[in-house]
C-alpha cells in the first residue's frame, strides 16, 4: 500500500481535486470583492464622497482596469445612481455577495465531504480487501477487535481529511492572501503587520502542536489496545466467573484506563496552552491596528473607510489562518495515523489478488490427486509439529489420521485445507501446489471441517448454506426507487473501488451448475438430507415449535396449527397418552401454565413491560382485590422470594440452577432480600408500588408443577378462574391489545409454534413427554405435507453472535453438515466432533461416509480421528508419530503388525 496519504488521496481523487481548486479559485472573485464592499459604502454614500451636491450622481457596478501603455479600459460605464439609491444598492450587493459566497462554501463543502467518504470506503475496503487474502498466522498473532478497531475508527478521519487535503489549503490560503493583499493595497505599514503576525503563527503553533501529534497517536495505541482486551474479556466471561477473576480483570480496566486517562489530561493541558497562546497572538493584531492605524487616521494619512475595511478584513483574516493551522496539524496526525494502519495490513506472504479472483463457471476439477511432499510445519513458537512428511491420497478413498503422540495428522489437514501453510515442502494437487491454485478451485473442490466451529451473526440457513456463496450469479430484481436507489450505489461502488456485486441477489451455486442458481425444492432436498445425516432434524424441529411466527406471512404454517388442534388430541388418546397435555380450557385452570397465563388466559404481548402495565393499572387490581385474590398471590409472591432468597442468597453469581427461575435474575437476590425485611408482617395495601410489582411479578411466574413449593392450593385454583372470567367480562381497550387470548379456533402470535398446535401445555409429570409430542406432530405434519414448512422455520432461527444461541453438540453438528451440503472432491474432517460418546460419534462417522458415498464414489474423504476405535469404518489408516508417518495400511493389517496402532485401538 502507498505509505504516504497525500499520494495516496492525490491518486485516487485528482480528478475530482482538480474541479474543485477550480471551484475554490472562481470562489476568490466574489469574496475579495466582498472585502472591498464595506470600503465602498462608507467613504460612499454614508460619507459623501463623489456625493458633493444633492443632485450629484456617481456610476454603480462599474468594470473597467488599467492596461499599461494603454490605460484604463472600460468594460463597462455603470449604472449612474443617486446618494440613497447607491446606498441601498451597494447593501443588496453586499447581501448578494453573502449569498454567493455561502452558496459557495455549500458546494465545495458538499463536494469535498463526498469525496472524502467516498476515499473512506475505498480505504476501508481496501484493509477488508487485505484482510480476506493475509495468511493464517496473521490471524493467531492479532486480535479481532483491534483489526475492527483499525478499520472501523482509526482511519475514520482519514475520510474527513481526504476532502481537506488540497482542497482546504488552496481554499484557506487564498483567503488569507486576498485579505492580506487588501489589507496591503489600503495601507502598507498595517498589511506588513499583519503579514507579520501571520507568518508568527503559522511558525509557532505548527511546532508546539508536535507533541500533540505524539499524545494523540499513544492515545490511539493505548485505545486500540483497550478494545482488543475488552473484545478477549467478553469471550472470555464463562472463565472469569468459574475461576472467580472479575476483580483481576477490573484492575487491569482500570490500569488501562488510567494510561488512557493520563495521556489525554496531558493532551488537554498542552492543547489549550497551544489555543492560548494562538488566540494570544491572534487579538495582538487588532490591538496594533487600533492603535497604529488610530494614530495614521487621526494624521489624515488613513481615512475611516480604509480603517474600517482594514480591520473588516482582519476580521476574515484569523478564522481561515486558524483552520489553516489546524489543517497542518490534521494533516501530519491523520499521516501518522496512516502509517500505523499501513503498517498492521503488510505483510510479505499476502495472498495475490488472482488467487481470490472471481469466478462464476464450474470450476475445474484438481489437476491430482493430492499429495503431501517432504512437508514440514512448525509452530508459532518454532517447534517443528510435521517433520519432513511425505504421502499420497488415492481419489475416492476413506482415510484416517490416527495421532499416537502429537498432533502431526492434524497439521497434515489444516495444510490440506489450507487452514496453516507450510513451512518447508509442500501439499500438491496433482503437480501443483494447492497454494498457488485460486481458492475458486480448492474452496469449491474441498471442504475443510476443524474442531473450532464458528458461525456467523444470522439464521441457522444462512450458516448451513454459506460454504455454497461463491459468487453472484445473477441481482436482485428491483423497481422504482429500489431499482434506482441499486444504480447510485453501483456508480459510487465503482467510483470508491469497492466490489459492485448485489448481496440480495442469488448467490447459491454447486460444482455441477455453478453459473446457474439453485431452485429452492433441491435445496430443501439438500438441506433435509444433511441434517438427516447429522442427526440435526430433531433439533431444528424443536428450535421451530419453540419459536413464535407471524401468522400473515406465515399463513399455511399456522391455518395447521389450528387445525391440527384435533387432530393432534386424537392420536394421543389412540396412544394411550391424552394426559400429556393440558389443554386450556376457560372455564378450567391450567396446572402447567403460569398464573399469570391462568389469570389473563392468554399470553402477554410486549413481556414483563406488558405485565407490569397491567398490574398498575386500577382495572386489574380492582378484579383481584374483589374476587378475594390480592392476599393470596401476594403471600404466594412472597413465599416464593422468600425460599429463592434463602436457597441462593449467598451464591447468585455462580449457581447453575438459578438462570433456569423466571422469578429474578441474581443481580436482583439482594433487592428482593431487602424488599422482604421490608414488608415483613404488612399486606399488599402496606406495600409500596415498587413492592407490590416485584412480589406479584414472582407469584405470575409460578407453577406447581414445576417447581414444587406446595403454595397452589384448590380455592387459589378457583378463585383465579373466577377472577379471569371477571377480568375478561368487561376489558378495557387500553388493557386488551397487552394479551393475546387464547382462541379454541384462534392463532396467538405471541404464543410458542408448539403451544398454539397443543392449544394447551405439556405435562411436566411424564418423562419425555416432549420428545413424544415433537414426534407425532411430526407425523401429523408429514401427513398434512406441512413438515417441511415447519423446518423452515426453524432454519430461520437466529444462532446469536457465533452461533453461541446453540448447544455444543448443535453447534459441532451444523459445522459438519455446512460442509456436507457443498457435495466436493475431498471431505477434510479435522476432529470435527471432539467430546462426544463413542456411540454417538460411531453413528455421525457412520452417516457420514454413507452419505457421501452414496453422492460421490469419487469424493475422498480424510478423518482425523479422536476416537482410534473408529479407524475400522476406513479403507486406510495412517499413524503419525513425534512429526512424522509411521504406519500406512488396511485396519486388519496394520492391527496385525504394527504394535501402535495395536494400542490405540484397544486402549
Amino acid at each position: 500500500m502507498e505509505k504516504s496519504l497525500s499520494r495516496y488521496i492525490w491518486k485516487h481523487t485528482w480528478h475530482q481535486q482538480v474541479i474543485i481548486l477550480l471551484i475554490v479559485a472562481v470562489s476568490m472573485i466574489p469574496y475579495f470583492i466582498s472585502l472591498d464592499l464595506p470600503k465602498q459604502i462608507i467613504n460612499g454614500p454614508i460619507q459623501g464622497e463623489g456625493f458633493s451636491t444633492p443632485d450629484a450622481i456617481q456610476p454603480f457596478f462599474e468594470l473597467g482596469f488599467d492596461m499599461p501603455l494603454v490605460g484604463y479600459v472600460e468594460l463597462y460605464a455603470g449604472y449612474p445612481l443617486d446618494r440613497l439609491s447607491m446606498l441601498m444598492a451597494l447593501s443588496v450587493e453586499f447581501l448578494v455577495l453573502v449569498v454567493i459566497n455561502n452558496a459557495f462554501k455549500y458546494v465545495i463543502n458538499t463536494y469535498k465531504g463526498r469525496l472524502g467518504e467516498r476515499l473512506l470506503r475505498r480505504i476501508r475496503f481496501q484493509l477488508i480487501d487485505r484482510l480476506l487474502r493475509f495468511p493464517p498466522i496473521y490471524f493467531k498473532k492479532t486480535k479481532s477487535a483491534e483489526v475492527a478497531s483499525m478499520i472501523k475508527d482509526e482511519v475514520e478521519p482519514l475520510g474527513g481529511f481526504a476532502g481537506d487535503a488540497f482542497v482546504q489549503p488552496a481554499l484557506l490560503g487564498g483567503q488569507v492572501i486576498a485579505a492580506l493583499a487588501f489589507i496591503l493595497a489600503q495601507n502598507l505599514w498595517l498589511g506588513l503587520i499583519a503579514a507579520f503576525m501571520a507568518l508568527l503563527q503559522i511558525g509557532i503553533i505548527p511546532r508546539m502542536r508536535r507533541r500533540l501529534i505524539r499524545l494523540g497517536r499513544e492515545r490511539q495505541i493505548t485505545a486500540r489496545r483497550l478494545a482488543g482486551r475488552v473484545s478477549e474479556m467478553v469471550d472470555g466471561m464463562p472463565t472469569i466467573h468459574a475461576y472467580d477473576t472479575s476483580n483481576y480483570e477490573r484492575a487491569d480496566m482500570a490500569r488501562r484506563l488510567g494510561e488512557i486517562f493520563a495521556i489525554r489530561y496531558d493532551l488537554y493541558q498542552w492543547k489549550f496552552m497551544v489555543k492560548f497562546i494562538n488566540n494570544f497572538l491572534a487579538q495582538i493584531t487588532p490591538f496594533l491596528f487600533y492603535s497604529i492605524g488610530g494614530y495614521l487616521t487621526l494624521r489624515g494619512h488613513l481615512d475611516v473607510g480604509q480603517l474600517v475595511a482594514v480591520i473588516n478584513a482582519y476580521k476574515e483574516l484569523p478564522s481561515p489562518l486558524k483552520d489553516l493551522i489546524d489543517w497542518d496539524q490534521a494533516r501530519q496526525d491523520v499521516q501518522v495515523k496512516f502509517e500505523q494502519v499501513v503498517e498492521q495490513f503488510q505483510s510479505d506472504s499476502i495472498l495475490e489478488p488472482e488467487i481470490q479472483q472471481i469466478y462464476t463457471g464450474v470450476p475445474s476439477p484438481l489437476p491430482g490427486p493430492i499429495a503431501a511432499i517432504n512437508l514440514a510445519i512448525d509452530d508459532d513458537s518454532g517447534g517443528r509439529i510435521v517433520d519432513h512428511v511425505s504421502l499420497h491420497v488415492d481419489s475416492g478413498q476413506t482415510i484416517a489420521f490416527l495421532d499416537a503422540n502429537g498432533s502431526a495428522g492434524s497439521m497434515i489437514a489444516d495444510a490440506i485445507g489450507r487452514a496453516v501453510w507450510p513451512t518447508t515442502g509442500k501439499v500438491a494437487a496433482g503437480d501443483i501446489d494447492l497454494r498457488e491454485l485460486p481458492e475458486s478451485v480448492t474452496g469449491r473442490r474441498i471442504s475443510y471441517v476443524s474442531a473450532e466451529s464458528y458461525f456467523f451473526h444470522g439464521s441457522l440457513k444462512d450458516n448451513l448454506l454459506y460454504g455454497l456463496k461463491h459468487a453472484p450469479l445473477r441481482p436482485r430484481e428491483r423497481e422504482g426507487k429500489a431499482a434506482t436507489r441499486r444504480r447510485w450505489e453501483v456508480n459510487e461502488a465503482r467510483l470508491a473501488g469497492n466490489v459492485d456485486f448485489d448481496i440480495e441477489g442469488e448467490w447459491i451455486s454447486t460444482m455441477a451448475a455453478a453459473d446457474s442458481a439453485v431452485d429452492t425444492d433441491t435445496l430443501n432436498t439438500w438441506m433435509l438430507g444433511v441434517l438427516d445425516t447429522v442427526l440435526l432434524t430433531e433439533d431444528v424441529l424443536d428450535l421451530a415449535l419453540r419459536s413464535s411466527i407471524d401468522p400473515d406471512t406465515n399463513a399455511e404454517i399456522a391455518r395447521f396449527a389450528v387445525s391440527a388442534r384435533q387432530t393432534l388430541r386424537d392420536e394421543l388418546v389412540k396412544a394411550d397418552m391424552p394426559e400429556l397435555v393440558i389443554p386450556f380450557d376457560f372455564a378450567a385452570y391450567n396446572t402447567e401454565a403460569t398464573v399469570a397465563e391462568n389469570l389473563l388466559f392468554g399470553s402477554l404481548i410486549g413481556g414483563d413491560a406488558a405485565a407490569q402495565q397491567i398490574i398498575a393499572s386500577n382495572y386489574f387490581r380492582s378484579i383481584v382485590r374483589d374476587g378475594g385474590l390480592s392476599s393470596l398471590l401476594f403471600e404466594m409472591g412472597r413465599s416464593v422470594a422468600a425460599t429463592i432468597v434463602e436457597l441462593f442468597g449467598d451464591m447468585q453469581q455462580n449457581n447453575p440452577l438459578l438462570p433456569e427461575l423466571p422469578f429474578m435474575e441474581g443481580r436482583e437476590l439482594p433487592d428482593y432480600a431487602r424488599i422482604l425485611k421490608e414488608i415483613e408482617g404488612r399486606g399488599p395495601e402496606d406495600a409500596n408500588e415498587e413492592q407490590r410489582r416485584a412480589i406479584f411479578l414472582t407469584a405470575f411466574s409460578y407453577v406447581e408443577s414445576r417447581y414444587r413449593f406446595g403454595l397452589m392450593t384448590e380455592e387459589i385454583m378457583r378463585k383465579i378462574v373466577e377472577a379471569r372470567q371477571q377480568f375478561h367480562a368487561n376489558l378495557p381497550p387500553e388493557l386488551s391489545g397487552l394479551i393475546a387470548r387464547y382462541e379454541a379456533d384462534g392463532f396467538q402470535s405471541s404464543a410458542s409454534l408448539i403451544e398454539n398446535i397443543l392449544f394447551g401445555k405439556i405435562s411436566r409429570g411424564h418423562a419425555d413427554a416432549q420428545n413424544r409430542i415433537a414426534s407425532l406432530i411430526r407425523q401429523v405434519a408429514e401427513k398434512e405435507g406441512i413438515y417441511t414448512g415447519i423446518l423452515a422455520i426453524g432454519l430461520d432461527y437466529d444462532l446469536g453472535p457465533g452461533g453461541k444461541r446453540l448447544t455444543l453438540l448443535q453447534r459441532q453438528k451444523l459445522n459438519v453438515a455446512r460442509a456436507l451440503i457443498r457435495q466436493t472432491e475431498y471431505c477434510i474432517l479435522n476432529q470435527p466432533l471432539p467430546g462426544l460418546n463413542p456411540r454417538l460419534q460411531a453413528q455421525l462417522v457412520n452417516n457420514v461416509i454413507s452419505f457421501l458415498r452414496e453422492k460421490s464414489e469419487k469424493c475422498t474423504i480424510i478423518w482425523v480421528l479422536s476416537n482410534p476405535r473408529l479407524c475400522k469404518l476406513f479403507e486406510r489408516i495412517m499413524v503419525f508419530d513425534k512429526g512424522g508417518l509411521v504406519a500406512d495400511g488396511t485396519y486388519e493389517t496394520l492391527v496385525e503388525e504394527n504394535s501402535i496402532v495395536k494400542e490405540l485401538v484397544t486402549r
